[in-house]
């Protein structure tokens, strides 16, 4: 028998374990090799991001789940360096053989030919203009953006086809790009909600370690709503007992910002998530631990979580319920949702391709 190694929580990582891919054929933990008994055990170090091109073939994603107001996405990256321990696309880093703790957040992948991919994409013969969605799995204004601007050069790609956006992020860096977003916007061509889970820095800090500030979300919005471009917020995930006290404030705070539009979703825990979130509650939260874990099981029928559509994002019985009359009756007192901005896909014009000879009666 040998003595497992504890793992323990890294500054700036929202992951406690890096567990084995549920795909591989071998499990990898530390143990104790003696040497360290008479010694207290040592801080975990600094977990340094690595990033690697992603050779990928397509840009859209496409599903037609019932219960999601889009059939189509892009994702500029995999993985997310934000860190958020919730983060429902944990579990797809699997497939690519890494572990959807630390590796999720500390190993990255980078699509630089997603502009190109999405105009070819956008320029073939069958090709139906539907409104498409932006950062919905990872966040597409992750820290790395700053340095690939694979989402800016997406945007530019949309601006110039007239494809309209749904774009959804935690980050400042949106920011950056007001100088597209404002012209997309004056052609009703985009909308940004930013998520706000918790207004207190000190559960963010822990919970979301990498993501912005909240003050500077709220801060997001007001700017965004200021440059004409339509924001709104939402209040994803909503936990229970931990974040959801905070579902009204957020919402005031974000409509006094100048928000018009809200939405929120309900811890949702499938596969990995589910012990990584259990870890991080221990480390982070450890005599709130039980009573979350025992209102998320209220929401998904005794489980950690219920997969199917609809459920799987507000959940059932009676304390989804209440979370759903709490949103509902907060929007209605703050004029949020009151008349949502339609985005306009009639705009949609592929431009001339290189090379291509330009119509004369144009």
């Amino acid at each position: 028998m040998v003595d497992l190694l504890p793992d323990r929580p890294r500054k700036g990582r929202g992951a406690v374990s890096n567990p084995t891919g549920r795909f591989e054929a071998a499990v990898r933990f530390a143990v104790a090799d003696g040497w360290t008994e008479e010694r207290e055990p040592e801080e975990a170090g600094p977990l340094r991001t690595r990033v690697t091109i992603d050779a990928t073939r397509s840009i859209l994603t496409r599903n037609n789940s019932p219960d999601i107001p889009f059939n189509r996405s892009i994702n500029p990256y995999r993985g997310c360096e934000h860190g958020c321990i919730y983060c429902f696309a944990r579990p797809t880093h699997a497939y690519l053989g890494l572990s959807p703790g630390l590796d999720f957040e500390s190993r990255l992948f980078a699509k630089p030919n997603a502009p190109e991919l999405l105009a070819a994409e956008l320029r073939k013969p069958g090709y139906r203009c539907e409104v498409l969605a932006l950062g919905m799995n990872t966040d597409c204004y992750q820290p790395i953006e700053r340095r690939y601007e694979i989402t800016r050069k997406i945007l530019e790609t949309l601006a110039a086809f007239g494809q309209p956006v749904n774009l959804v992020t935690k980050s400042t860096l949106v920011l950056r790009d007001l100088d597209i977003l404002g012209e997309m916007a004056a052609r009703r061509l985009v909308k940004v909600f930013v998520s706000v889970t918790s207004l207190r820095p000190e559960i963010a800090r822990t919970l979301e370690p990498r993501a912005p500030h909240p003050k500077h979300r709220i801060e997001t919005i007001r700017r965004l709503a200021e440059a004409g471009v339509p924001a709104g917020v939402m209040t994803a995930p909503v936990i229970p007992f931990l974040t959801d006290p905070e579902m009204e404030k957020i919402l005031k705070t974000a409509a006094k910002a100048g928000a018009k539009e809200a939405g929120y979703v309900a811890l949702r825990l499938p596969r990995e998530v589910a012990p990584l979130f259990r870890e991080w509650l221990e480390a982070n939260a450890p005599g709130k631990a039980n009573h979350v874990m025992s209102l998320v099981q209220g929401m998904r029928g005794g489980k950690d979580y219920d997969s199917r559509f609809f459920i799987r994002r507000r959940g059932i019985g009676n304390y989804a319920e209440l979370l759903a009359k709490r949103f509902k009756l907060a929007c209605r007192r703050l004029g949020l949702n009151e008349k949502a901005i339609a985005l306009d896909c009639s705009r949609f014009r592929p431009p001339p391709g290189v090379g291509a000879q330009l119509d004369l009666f144009s």
